[in-house]
């Protein structure tokens, strides 16, 4: 009997050891790393953007309105961009609705960008509303000063109105543009829709904005105008 319980302590110790072995992970292996232990590990820092900024700053046609993402003018800005090797870095500050008021009272959100350009898109919903000329003229003449103090160049995208509005306010609104980009030496993109307005195939239902494929268009005008102001990358 005796014998036995020996045999059996004995067996029993050999199976704590294989046991101890097989929970212990190898000298050369490393530990299993604990869900805890995943937890803790520290996240790499997302890649800095350090490109210098052009501002696309206006109402909806800037930002993209009735089409999907990534089908704006800026968004195809930034390809054209891309493709010709600049290295520029495109953010769209466009407001549907917005007016000339209301980007004098959001201007210090481009500004806080440092933008190197600054595309001014803004006039067509006080132009649509009747606003008076004057105070559409002093609101893109507030935010170029600005902006131009802040170090920023200015690329003023020039609008007209549909033709029920009467030639002479017509003819008024669109002076607004190039007197302005004459005074404080803007550069000027004489219309924005250039192209795109007059053909109904690239514009939405409300003959108003375009389509993706307007907004294409819309870009190469852009960037056909802004490509002066761009430096090459070293």
């Amino acid at each position: 009997m005796r014998l036995r319980t020996e045999n059996l302590a004995a067996a029993l110790a050999i199976a704590s050891l294989i046991a101890a072995g097989c929970s212990n992970p190898r000298p050369n292996e490393p530990a299993p790393v604990t869900e805890a232990a995943q937890q803790r590990a520290p996240v790499p820092p997302a890649p800095v953007d350090d490109r210098p900024v052009i501002a696309a700053f206006g109402d909806s046609l800037t930002a993209g309105y009735g089409v999907g993402a990534g089908l704006s003018y800026p968004d195809y800005l930034q390809k054209e961009i891309d493709a010709h090797g600049y290295r520029y870095r495109v953010v769209n500050q466009g407001i549907s609705g917005d007016t000339t008021s209301g980007g004098v009272s959001r201007i210090e959100e481009a500004i806080r960008l440092d933008p190197e350009i600054v595309i001014l898109e803004l006039g067509g919903n006080d132009g649509l509303r009747g606003l008076p000329l004057e105070t559409t003229r002093q609101n893109l003449a507030e935010m170029a000063t600005r902006l131009q103090a802040g170090g920023a160049k200015v690329l003023l995208a020039g609008m007209t109105l549909p033709r029920n509005y009467g030639p002479d306010y017509i003819k008024g609104f669109e002076r607004i543009y190039t007197d302005l980009a004459r005074e404080k030496r803007l550069a000027l993109i004489p219309f924005l829709l250039e192209g795109v307005a007059t053909r109904p195939a690239l514009m939405q239902g409300d003959a108003i904005h375009p389509k993706a494929e307007g907004n294409k268009i819309v870009a190469a005008t852009v960037f056909k105008h802004l490509r002066p102001l761009l430096k090459k990358s070293s």
